[in-house]
């Protein structure tokens, strides 16, 4: 059983950065990791999954360019760095685990077993 526990989001301004991270209670270095959001009135939407061991990263075309997704296994523990961050953004964001497929990834939410509770990210324009 793994637990996730994602960190605080916060309030930016547009054009801002920030950091995400996602600790989990167990290892998690034969999992792959991804990030979800969910914006009000919208669907769940995949940003951004990277294998188990970090060889491999995929991305939406939405953010593509903007995040990076990173881990350190070490410490259990997944990142998902944004910046050039707009109002589009504005969204609950997830994080999710699953077991890994080796380097193949999945945007799929199906896929992921363990999710964590997810954390407020505001955009303020």
């Amino acid at each position: 059983q793994v637990q996730l526990v994602e960190s605080r989001g916060g309030l930016v301004q547009a054009g801002g950065s920030l950091r995400l991270s996602c600790a989990a209670s167990g290892d998690i270095s034969k999992h792959e990791v991804a990030w979800f959001r969910q914006a009000p009135g919208k669907e769940r939407e995949f940003v951004a999954a990277i294998s188990y061991n970090g060889g491999s990263t995929m991305y939406a075309d939405s953010v593509k360019g903007r995040f990076t997704i990173s881990r350190d296994n070490a410490k259990s523990t997944v990142y998902l760095q944004m910046s050039s961050l707009s109002a589009e953004d504005t969204a609950v964001y997830s994080c999710a685990a699953g077991f890994s497929l080796g380097q193949v990834l999945t945007s799929a939410a199906a896929e992921y077993l363990y999710w964590g509770q997810g954390t407020q990210v505001t955009v303020s324009s």
